[in-house]
């Protein structure tokens, strides 16, 4: 299967009933910091405008979450890509962003941040294409710092993404 066969992948926003999916997909990556059932069931509930959820035959098999940060209405912060394993090295994590970055609640942001750990070079190298493609800039700087963090959880530093300015009229840029 290849989610570039466009019919077997919908993007649509996530409703209360996409929560635990989401849920289930955060926990199977490995890889993500798996938050709550609750939180994934909140965010797709109150923020749901701003996350997106990838389908195949009717299936949850990619998300992403966000937000718009109230300090700066111009941005939109993603918070977690995640794609089951059945569809890494497909393309999905693209095409979710490119969703993303044209959901309702991305309307008229001209920047895009997230955080990254120092050590994820997937996730380092799937926002610069997301940056070029844009045909922006992307800066990092010192975000969440391990200490940050409690103790037991040994969790690595995040560093602050910037991606933008992109002109918002023009999400187009990147295409499903």
């Amino acid at each position: 299967m290849s989610v570039n066969d466009t019919k077997s992948v919908s993007f649509r926003n996530p409703s209360l009933e996409d929560g635990a999916a989401i849920w289930r997909v955060a926990k199977d990556s490995g890889v993500l910091d798996l938050n709550s059932a609750f939180m994934y069931m909140l965010l797709a509930k109150e923020f749901g405008d701003t996350c997106i959820v990838a389908e195949h035959a009717d299936e949850v098999v990619g998300f992403v979450t966000g937000f718009r940060p109230p300090q700066r209405p111009g941005s939109i912060f993603l918070w977690q890509v995640g794609v089951d394993a059945s569809m890494r090295g497909e393309g999905l994590g693209v095409q979710l962003l490119t969703a993303f970055l044209q959901s309702p609640g991305a309307r008229g942001a001209t920047m895009l941040e997230t955080t990254i750990a120092p050590s994820n070079e997937a996730s380092q190298a799937l926002f610069t294409a997301i940056a070029r493609d844009l045909g922006t800039d992307i800066v990092s700087g010192e975000g969440l710092r391990a200490d940050h963090f409690p103790p037991e959880g040994d969790h690595e530093a995040e560093d602050w993404y910037y991606i933008g300015p992109f002109d918002p009229a023009r999400p187009s840029q990147l295409e499903l």
